[in-house]
């Protein structure tokens, strides 16, 4: 199946809803972390402003939840707890011109007459069909190998199967991984595969349990600590294979956000959650594809970071594909509710989509 990107576009704005809208008014923050009262708060959709009569700006990068700074007429996208006293920050709670914002919520539409080959689609349920969806996403990936950026969000339970977790080895040693965000637990676990093929002590392809099995992981934990790192403990020669092993050998950009769950946790892993969230986000400004696979809090913090759209080198705007992968339904609905709309969901056992995902891609 051959892929083509959709194409951007633009807003209309020589109709009366734009050329009557009145530009859109900046008052300043009251003070810092604060914005001032009626401020708007972006969407993931592509969002113009009326800076001046006729001229309707679009920021470069944005999020969800976010505000709109207006710094001598150029437009940034900020996290409204880095607001600084006096910042100059949209205001109008009307997205469709009146306030001098227009929310473009079908940025990539079908030709006429066709089918969207990448329409976006939501509420998939157990008995959906999902033939086409592989298919299209193999199509995708394999774009976006030569042309994107492929972010992957994972949960523990990628690594937790010998073949789901050698699957996912395969895709990142074959280029279909440009940065893993994740948890302390997969890298974990992943660890502990490597060190004494288990994962919470149980052996991750015969799934028999291991004498003292329980203590792997802490084990896994104490080797790395005490080399110091994870690149150590590879470099050392502790770690031989799996995921985090194949990060080290590409160069891979990796990102281990901490819980208040975690044992250990590794060295690499942020212990402040703000500081993950900035990391996360350098990453995912540069993501044109995100997969994101059973991590229901992952999911959605990612989701809410992650625009429906973003700019090629050229500088032309195109369309941020999003696709979560879980077995439960609650959880891709949920990701629907928080408002990230362009995700696109299979609902099937992760382990066995990694296998067929690199199946189908020849890996």
């Amino acid at each position: 199946m051959s892929f083509s990107l959709p194409r951007y576009q633009e807003p209309d704005f020589s109709l009366p809803t734009f050329k009557n809208a009145p530009c859109a008014r900046f008052e300043p923050a009251p003070c810092d972390g604060v914005a001032p009262d009626d401020f708007h708060a972006t969407s993931i959709f592509p969002e113009y402003f009326q800076t001046n009569q006729g001229q309707w700006s679009l920021p470069v990068c944005s999020r969800m939840d976010c505000v709109v700074v207006n710094l001598d007429g150029a437009l940034s996208v900020v996290e409204p707890r880095r607001l600084r006293q006096g910042d100059m920050v949209c205001v109008g709670r009307h997205e469709n011109g009146e306030d001098g914002i227009y929310v473009h919520s079908e940025p990539f539409p079908a030709p006429p007459g066709s089918t969207a080959q990448f329409a976006f689609r939501t509420r998939m349920t157990r008995e959906s069909s999902f033939s086409i969806d592989y298919d299209e996403l193999y199509s995708l990936l394999r774009h976006e190998r030569k042309h994107g950026s492929i972010v992957w969000v994972m949960g523990p339970a990628v690594v937790f199967d010998h073949d789901s977790r050698e699957a996912l080895e395969h895709l990142v040693r074959e280029g279909f991984v440009d940065a893993l965000l994740a948890g302390n637990a997969l890298a974990t676990h992943d660890i502990e595969a490597s060190l004494y093929r288990t994962a919470l002590g149980q052996e991750i392809y015969t799934k028999q349990s291991s004498p003292h099995g329980h203590y792997h992981h802490l084990d896994a934990l104490n080797v790395v600590r005490k080399a110091g790192s994870i690149k150590a403990a590879i470099d050392n020669g502790s770690i031989t294979n799996g995921v985090m092993n194949a990060l080290h050998d590409k160069g891979i950009p990796f990102v281990l956000a901490g819980s208040i769950r975690d044992d250990g946790p590794l060295p690499e892993v942020y212990a402040d959650c703000y500081a993950a969230q900035d990391a996360m986000r350098n990453i995912v400004q540069k993501a044109t594809t995100v997969m994101a696979l059973a991590t229901q809090l992952h999911t959605i913090a990612v989701g809410n970071m992650t625009p429906s759209y973003t700019f090629t080198k050229e500088g032309q705007i195109r369309p941020v594909f999003f696709y979560s992968v879980d077995m439960s339904e609650f959880v891709i609905n949920k990701l629907a509710n928080r408002g990230s709309l362009s995700a696109r969901s299979i609902l099937t056992n992760v382990q066995d989509f990694l296998v067929t995902t690199a199946r189908g891609l020849g890996i």
